[in-house]
């Protein structure tokens, strides 16, 4: 089995091998194709990964490339972690949204528009080429904002399916907190990528909910950044993105004081690039827990073994919406619990959701529709309807200013603009 990472050269990439060479009875692997355009980038983190690997002795073969193209033939799957601009292109994100007075975040709000806008039209591309070189690989998209690319990708006709760490980070925390393996835990995820809560939690069948709220409660703030008691209201655990909505002024407070999260994130690729040079390192460093994407490769690997045939397995992804949620559009792309199998992610019955969780939902599920319309077709009139929909910006005066000035500062990866 091949398997193809287009955005390989990424310093997450050492978590993803490592699942590999972990999880090989889960989904073995002969040859891993790691592509990137950054080739001495690449060639540093294929040095580590394959090291990873023959410690591990994982048998499968480790090969890094720049062309995609010459590496598609054969794939079963293709991994989509790219970023569009690198982290000089996410610190503009993080701090353009501040001047009007908006949360600064890579994938949501202004500066998740303003990635939609530079990665769409890249992944739809890659798609097309995959398409081409390998009509039947799955496309799994980790690549943010994931439901607007996700979108895009099935909305084009591609076989793909879109992915976010954040419930399996969820299971792995209650997991330790029950002394249970993750698998045994059980969530009822319901929302849209990075605006979902949780709400149950069983393990092994018996919802254990009450309990987290009454024996970990303190835990659970800080770990989500939001009080307890607001939980406890609402029966549910948001996910760590909802804090920009429900906390959003004070975020905005700290953001205009704090160093951006791009440039902690450079800093840490630095170091990390640093160590994956040593031909000494054979395994992932710990300073990679600091870069973010827990558990990525469980969650990747578990989803591309019950595409490619282990079917019958359940796990939360990205997919449309179909009759799930009927507030929404069957087309929008969802965030819940799923049935895999060779046929793709078919989302399980879900209970009614609450008003106001489904208000925000439909309210955000509209803005995405709109983003990917400006992502596809351009026009800063799009890109000014798109901000106004969005809860986290909403009026007419600052979406007006940021687009003017996300378009300006973006105009290199947006071909629509320098016409």
């Amino acid at each position: 089995m091949k398997i193809v990472v287009v955005g390989g050269g990424s310093t997450y990439t050492p978590e993803l091998v490592d699942g590999f060479a972990r999880l090989r009875d889960t989904l073995a692997v002969d040859e891993l194709v790691l592509i990137d355009p950054d080739a001495e980038r690449v060639g540093l983190v294929g040095g580590v990964s394959a090291r990873i690997l023959a410690k591990q002795g994982h048998p499968g073969r480790l090969v890094t490339g720049t062309d995609l193209d010459e590496h598609l033939d054969g794939a079963a799957a293709v991994l989509l972690q790219l970023r569009v601009g690198g982290q000089a292109a996410r610190h503009t994100d993080e701090t353009l949204p501040l001047m009007c007075g908006c949360v600064g975040q890579e994938t949501t709000g202004a500066g998740g528009l303003a990635k939609a806008l530079r990665t769409v039209p890249v992944v739809l591309d890659i798609a097309d080429r995959i398409r081409k070189r390998a009509p039947e690989a799955w496309i799994v998209d980790f690549t943010n904002p994931v439901g607007i690319v996700t979108r895009a990708l099935l909305d084009a006709g591609h076989k793909a399916v879109g992915l976010c760490n954040v419930a399996k980070g969820f299971q792995h925390t209650f997991g330790d907190w029950f002394g249970v393996d993750p698998g045994r835990v059980e969530l009822d995820h319901v929302g849209l990528n990075h605006l979902t809560w949780e709400r149950g939690v069983r393990v092994d069948g018996v919802e254990v909910l009450p309990r987290i709220f009454a024996e970990r409660g303190e835990q659970l703030a800080e770990r989500v950044k939001i009080p307890i008691e607001v939980m406890r209201r609402h029966g549910a655990i948001p996910s760590y993105y909802l804090r920009f909505y429900y906390a959003h002024d004070a975020v905005v407070a700290e953001q205009l004081v704090q160093e951006s999260r791009a440039h902690q994130v450079a800093a840490l690729e630095r170091q990390l690039l640093q160590m994956y040079a040593d031909p000494a390192l054979e395994e992932k460093p710990a300073l990679l827990d600091q870069r973010g994407g827990a558990y990525y490769s469980e969650a990747a690997i578990e989803l591309v073994a019950g595409l490619l045939g282990a079917g019958g397995t359940v796990q939360v992804a990205n997919v449309r919406n179909g009759d799930t949620m009927p507030f929404l559009s069957p087309d929008a792309v969802i965030e819940v619990p799923c049935r895999i199998d060779g046929a793709g992610a078919h989302p399980l019955p879900i209970a009614p959701i609450d008003p106001l969780q489904a208000g925000l939902i439909a309210h955000v599920a509209a803005y995405e529709e709109l983003a990917l319309q400006a992502a596809l077709y351009g026009g800063i009139g799009r890109v000014e309807d798109a901000l106004i929909a969005h809860p986290l910006i909403g009026q007419t005066e600052p979406a007006q200013v940021l687009a003017a000035e996300m378009v300006s500062v973006n105009r290199d990866y947006l071909p629509w603009a320098k016409l």
